[in-house]
């Protein structure tokens, strides 16, 4: 089976250069890949950095990248595919990090390449500390490598046993971005009805949650054991712990915002088929 080009060699198209895509963008140059092999396909690009090709349309050349990265929307992959599926060669390394759409639906539509890598990298990914969720087929020990080393420059990689598994992972990690900063302005809108200025408040929430999951990440414990550490028996903490474990409180209501958001999940990717 023909092997996709090292992910440090290149070239490398991007299609889609958006928020996501910029992030990809930025974090390759800064992790020292060389400009010169990357085009961007977009329209809509502005100001990309120094030495990247920025295209609106695939290079007339007919020349087939050994990476292409798909990084528009998902309702416009099939206005790009078209343009786009002639050109890849059985060698051509998809990565895909179109939110609900499977490796079969990719497969329809871009029936050359042998090697699909689907990716979900969340928010945090634009600052280099997201997590990047990574399920293939048709990948070579080698492809799969270069891959990974495309997501890397976002943060933390994980690979999945199944694609069946995305519609968690996108509920996890791919939502839950939004639903801590839900939680931080919960608390410090609880902390101004206590009697502190909001903008305070806000600030004291912010840190905790910062502070706190530093700490988590570089603990020998589970967060779950740090919490019961900060409480002592009869102390303020274990007096608010008590609310958070009581029935319906926090870990049934995430149980039931992680599966709505799962099962919203399921319903984008059917409709993407």
């Amino acid at each position: 089976m023909a092997d996709a080009i090292d992910a440090q060699d290149g070239p490398v198209w991007l299609v889609g250069a958006g928020n996501m895509g910029g992030a990809m963008l930025r974090g390759w140059i800064a992790t020292g890949r060389d400009p010169a092999t990357i085009t961007v396909i977009d329209p809509a690009a502005t100001t990309m950095p120094e030495g990247v090709l920025t295209l609106a349309a695939p290079p007339p050349d007919g020349a087939a990248p050994a990476v292409l990265v798909l990084a528009v929307k998902p309702q416009l992959l099939d206005a790009v595919a078209p343009a786009l599926a002639p050109i890849m060669g059985p060698e051509t390394l998809l990565v895909s990090i179109l939110a609900g759409v499977e490796v079969a639906s990719l497969r329809r539509r871009f029936p050359k390449p042998i090697g699909i890598l689907r990716a979900m990298p969340n928010l945090p990914a634009a600052i280099g500390r997201g997590v990047t969720a990574l399920y293939g087929e048709g990948l070579t020990d080698r492809a799969a490598a270069a891959g990974r080393s495309l997501l890397a420059p976002l943060g933390t990689v994980e690979w999945l046993e199944a694609e069946a598994q995305f519609d968690a992972v996108t509920a996890l990690s791919g939502c839950g971005p939004a639903f801590l900063f839900r939680f931080i302005d919960a608390m410090a809108r609880a902390g101004e009805a206590l009697g502190l200025p909001a903008d305070q408040a806000a600030r004291l929430a912010l840190a905790t949650v910062e502070g706190s999951a530093a700490m988590a990440a570089g603990a020998d414990a589970s967060p779950a054991v740090l919490a019961d550490r900060v409480a002592s028996p009869g102390g303020a903490t274990r007096e608010g712990l008590n609310r958070l474990d009581e029935p319906d409180a926090i870990g049934t209501l995430m149980a039931r915002t992680l599966a709505a958001a799962a099962h919203r999940s399921a319903e984008l990717a059917a409709a993407a088929r």
